[in-house]
């Protein structure tokens, strides 16, 4: 049988709001039926963190330090935690919800996608498996996280390697189509990562940052060998096509819709009604 043929963009490194723009604009063509689904990796520049949809600023995060740094800022449309996208590849599935290969559960749908990601890690010669929150503190945890920092803890079908959570991913649903979107980790910055946050006070830092050194980890910390950027999206690219049992086709943005997400980019994520709205 004749593999389904998926579209595959990839735009290397943009901006935040670019990037943000981007997601949400194939969301919105692939719910009006004018592209099939799509894969697409990227990256960042700045290097940027990015908060979920119900985060709040200004309890949560160090703004005056995120400027310090030079990093982008923006509100995904997604839930979840904040990340610090620095060394990484980003990746985002869109894909109807009625898809024959769709589960209509989150959390399946999650497992589904995430074979794809499973696959590249293999690739990779990487241990990984999928994280299932067994005891009732694991699963209270899912509810309510400990701090505002994405990769503290795994959630339902996120990818673990040596006990570690290696990505992390966050799905929204919205016009019958499924955007799920992640960071696959290849180096890790704990101390800027941790001076993004707000904490009552340094003992909760400390405390919180033991908590996730012990949680999350980078694929080059556990690789018997430096991973590229490069050898990271041949891995995964092909995992997705493994994973998902499909075809992947390259595609470039016309100008037209090159056009299109920059005003979204614009209107939206260059908004700090947006970005700061909680």
């Amino acid at each position: 049988m004749e593999k389904e043929t998926w579209r595959f963009i990839d735009t290397d490194n943009g901006s935040a709001s670019f990037n943000m723009a981007l997601d949400e604009a194939l969301l919105e063509w692939n719910s009006q039926g004018q592209i099939p689904p799509v894969i697409r990796f990227y990256g960042w520049n700045p290097a940027t963190l990015s908060i979920g949809y119900f985060q709040k600023v200004e309890k949560e995060i160090n703004l005056a330090t995120v400027k310090e740094q030079g990093l982008g800022f923006v509100r995904r449309p997604t839930g979840g935690r904040a990340v610090l996208h620095e060394h990484e590849l980003t990746y985002s599935v869109i894909v109807s919800e009625e898809h024959s290969k769709m589960p209509k559960t989150v959390t399946e749908a999650y497992r589904v996608i995430s074979e794809g990601i499973l696959k590249g890690f293999h690739n990779l010669g990487l241990d990984a498996y999928f994280s299932v929150p067994t005891t009732d503190e694991d699963r209270a945890s899912l509810k309510s996280p400990q701090s505002a920092v994405c990769f503290d803890a795994s959630s339902w079908y996120e990818l673990v390697v040596e006990g570690r959570k290696v990505a992390g991913s966050a799905q929204t649903r919205q016009k019958g189509v499924i955007l799920q979107h992640g960071s696959i980790l290849l180096d890790l910055d704990e101390n800027k990562l941790f001076s993004l946050f707000k904490f009552p006070n340094d003992r909760v830092k400390d405390r919180m940052r033991k908590s996730f050194t012990s949680k999350a980890v980078a694929i080059n910390d556990i690789s018997l060998r430096t991973i590229s950027i490069d050898e990271a999206k041949q891995a995964f690219k092909t995992g997705f096509e493994e994973g998902l049992d499909i075809h992947l086709e390259p595609y470039q943005l016309t100008e037209a819709e090159m056009n299109y997400v920059n005003k979204i980019a614009k209107d939206r994520y260059e908004n700090d009604a947006w970005n700061f709205m909680r």
